[in-house]
């Protein structure tokens, strides 16, 4: 086995966020829904489309299937977490869900009105790709990187993703601009830069799979198969949340309000492109605002928290999130959605970072293996999007605009913020110098 915090192999492993990153910029929230509102819309028949013969708002049907995209890892993180644990071949793992996600943003590239089942569904896999290749990567961590370097190379695979995607998403940009000086036209622009994120992602993702380890199985027997077994951790871990009142008082504030924020993150263009009838360029500027900013915000809301408390910011940070679901149904212009953005992106980035830091200092601080209960987190956090992405998309079916659902999602932030405030009730009975964990 080769000794941690080797260069090469830190380098080498943030070369996957790299790789994969440009999926989340130019599929999930950029060129993708702009694409997909400009090729099925039809405002004289309510934007409605036919999928497998049952008709769907068109902005609906493609947050269904994130939703149900994100239920299908939900039922398999628990399995993949096991195969991780246990198994040591996380390497394949990592190469079977990156190829997935890879051929199908490839193939979103023949994906038009004609074909919509076919485009959805690929659609929906590319997700699943996505965050199955993100869980063996995560896992890495630990082998590659001592856990006083694990914060350091953390933040470098973040930093690779940032710059990887961005440098796409620019090249894309130049197509989508001027589709005339290649040859194109606007479809065929946005259709090209599919097949580019595909490549891409699988071209890079082949310098983490070149020199990362296959991976090391863990020492501990197994007595139970890897389906079961996963379930079974998953269940032992929540048994422990259950012995720790900060924890279970934390989680459930999580879910709430994570069910807004990971919605608005996946909706954001989609809303752009179909109620202000914004121009993909614009749209791909609005991103890139937002990742810029989040940057920052991540940093800020670390900062304050070492002065006010995590629970604090995070509570004032959802208070933020509240007034801009508000803002965005009353958003007419895109200057206004300009200015949202830079307010979005600035909490996004901080509720984020700050929400795991804080699940992090409530576990117990001598276990031997966190894994288990990152998991857990993973999880909660998949439920959540499966959840928001479900409810934006009933209520824009039921009640014909993106708009409301906008306006609803403030329901689950303000749940999610009387669970806060009753988690910094219970914080208030522990001493300030403990390890968070309530045991």
């Amino acid at each position: 086995m080769e000794p941690k915090n080797n260069k090469k192999t830190i380098r080498a492993w943030a070369f996957f966020d790299w790789a994969n990153s440009a999926y989340n910029l130019v599929i999930t929230s950029t060129i993708f829904p702009a694409y997909y509102v400009a090729i099925t819309a039809d405002p004289k028949n309510g934007d409605m489309v036919t999928f497998f013969g049952h008709r769907f708002i068109n902005t609906a049907l493609s947050n269904y299937a994130l939703a149900v995209a994100y239920l299908i890892m939900v039922l398999l993180l628990p399995i993949l977490s096991s195969i991780a644990d246990y198994q040591g071949n996380k390497r394949i793992f990592m190469k079977f869900f990156t190829w997935l996600g890879a051929i199908s943003c490839c193939a979103l590239f023949i994906f038009t009105k004609d074909n919509l089942e076919f485009g959805i569904i690929c659609f929906a896999l590319a997700a699943i790709g996505y965050s199955g290749g993100f869980v063996f990567y995560n896992s890495y961590l630990p082998e590659i990187a001592t856990l006083d370097m694990q914060d350091n190379v953390s933040a470098k695979g973040f930093t690779y993703g940032y710059v990887g995607s961005v440098i796409l998403q620019i090249i894309c940009l130049v197509f989508v601009l001027s589709p005339k000086t290649f040859h194109l036209t606007s479809s065929g622009a946005a259709q090209l830069s599919f097949l580019l994120v595909g490549l891409w992602w699988i071209g890079f993702a082949y310098i983490p799979f070149s020199v990362l380890p296959k991976g090391s199985p863990n020492a501990e027997p197994r007595h139970n198969n890897i389906i079961k077994g996963g379930f079974i951790e998953l269940g032992q871990v929540w048994n422990k949340v259950k012995a720790m009142p900060l924890l279970k008082r934390f989680l459930p504030a999580f879910f709430f309000y994570s069910m807004g924020v990971q919605t608005i993150m996946l909706v954001a263009a989609g809303f752009g492109a179909k109620v202000l009838h914004m121009e993909t360029s614009g749209l791909i500027e609005i991103i890139l605002i937002i990742q810029l900013v989040a940057i920052g915000g991540a940093t800020l809301m670390s900062r304050l928290s070492g002065i006010y408390g995590n629970v604090k910011v995070l509570a004032g940070v959802v208070v933020i999130w509240i007034g801009a679901c508000i803002a965005a149904y009353f958003t007419t212009t895109v200057t206004q959605f300009y200015g949202l953005a830079i307010v979005v992106g600035m909490i996004m980035g901080g509720i984020q970072s700050l929400s795991r830091s804080t699940y992090s200092k409530y576990l117990p601080q001598d276990i031997p293996d966190t894994a288990s209960f990152f998991s857990f987190y993973d999880v909660t956090e998949k439920l959540a999007i499966v959840g928001g992405m479900a409810s934006f998309a009933f209520i824009e079916e039921l009640t014909g605009s993106m708009r409301n659902s906008a306006l609803a999602l403030c329901v689950f932030f303000i749940v999610g913020l009387v669970l806060l405030f009753s988690l910094l009730a219970q914080e208030k009975k522990f001493n300030k110098n403990s390890d968070f964990s309530g045991s």
